[in-house]
Order: structure tokens, then sequence, then C-alpha cells
């Protein structure tokens, strides 16, 4: 039937673009060190990228399922292939939040050593391809939970990586000229850290509760710039 195919097909496209907000925010931040021209560039890389990252994983599917295989214990805790990806990507993704907040507020400082950092495109793209190799991981692995048919998840992943190529200049845009969000989605990105290294040590936080506070911040932080706008002159 028609219905077995499609209601898996959207809601895996769903869950694939909610889990690639991530992997936009962070490419997002990481263009914006970049000259104008070539910002586009990378955010066409860093999602295109992703996209080949999750149809290759697909193809090694067995070997993806083979990673939640526990490889060594400590204190109790189980290790497997998969959570120590989970677990370096999380740390990766603190250290480069907390760098990227730090860059970003002790700047504004008068007398401030600190300046704003331009990046080298082949570094932040191989930054970004770390990234995308954890979120692929976890996607994939939570895509298995849900639908059997690979043909589906390879439309899924095709169809999601479209759409976030699409929003990706939009959202990169509001975050370049708006700092407050910057900031914000900074603090976004060192929850999902933690939410990563939690789930590596199998101390699963509840995606929504992360989704639904950051949601509420950032309502709360909109009504604070249009409550700036209306004070302005």
């Amino acid at each position: 039937m028609i219905a077995d195919i499609i209601v898996p097909l959207f809601s895996l496209i769903a869950l694939e673009v909610i889990l690639g907000v991530d992997n936009i925010i962070f490419i997002s931040i990481l263009a914006d060190k970049l000259p104008e021209s070539q910002r586009n560039k990378l955010r066409f890389w860093g999602i295109g990228l992703a996209m080949l990252i999750r149809l290759c994983l697909l193809g090694l599917l067995s070997w993806i399922l083979k990673l939640d295989t526990t490889l060594f214990t400590v204190f109790d805790t189980g290790i497997s292939g998969k959570g120590i990806i989970l677990i370096l990507g999380g740390l990766f993704l603190l250290y480069k939040s907390s760098k990227e907040i730090f860059q970003n507020t002790e700047a504004e400082y008068e007398g401030s050593d600190v300046t704003k950092v331009r990046g080298n495109f082949g570094r932040l793209l191989s930054e970004i391809v770390l990234l995308d190799l954890v979120f692929s991981i976890d996607s994939i692995v939570t895509a298995v939970g849900m639908v059997k048919d690979l043909s589906i998840m390879y439309t899924a992943v095709i169809i999601a990586v479209a759409i976030m190529l699409f929003a990706s200049g939009t959202i990169s845009n509001f975050i370049r000229k708006h700092p407050s969000f910057k900031i914000l989605a900074l603090c976004f990105l060192m929850m999902i850290g933690v939410s990563l290294i939690g789930e590596g040590l199998h101390f699963e936080i509840p995606k929504g509760y992360i989704y639904f506070s950051m949601a509420f911040a950032f309502f709360v932080d909109i009504i604070q710039v249009k409550k700036a706008v209306k004070r302005s002159p």
C-alpha cells in the first residue's frame, strides 16, 4: 500500500531534518569566519558531504549496526564503537562551541586582545566533515529503528539534505544579523555536545527536552529583540 511507504518516508524526512538542524547551525557559524564569496561554497560542500556520508553509511549498514557491540567496560558502563564516536564528537562540539562563545563575547570588550578569527576553508571543511560523521552515525542508527526499507532511507536522506541546503542560507544570514541568536545557537550546540557524550555513556537525554528548551529560549530572545527595536529611535 502507498500509505506503508508515504508515512514512514515523511516521518523519516522529518526526523532527518530535525537532527540536521545541529549540522546547519554548526556550518553556518563556521561559514561566518570566511569571506562572503566563500560562505555559500562552504555551506554547499558541508551539507553535500553530509548527504554523501549518510548514503555511504547506509551502504555499510551491517558495519554500523556492529558499532553497538560493547568493546570494553568502564565503571560498569559498556563502551561500544558508536559510544566512542559519540563521546569524541560531543567533546569536540563542546570545545568548538565554548571557543566560539569566548571569541564572540570577549572580543566585544574594549581593550581586549581577542580579535575576530578568520578561518581557512580547508580546515573549516575538515571540522564540518568530522561532525558530519558523528551526526550521520547517530541519525542512521535512529533511522534503522524506524524503517527497514533501504530505498526509503536513501530517499529520505536525499530529500532531507535538499531541504537543509535550501534553508541553510536563510538560517546563516539570520544568525549573522543577530549576535544574540548566534550565542544562543552556540549554547544549543553545547547542549547537543553534552547529549552526545551522555548517549555514548548510555545516559540518554531525550532530544525533545533539548529542542523544547532551546525553542523556548529562542522565543524569549525574539521578544527581547522586538522590544529593543521598538525602543531604538
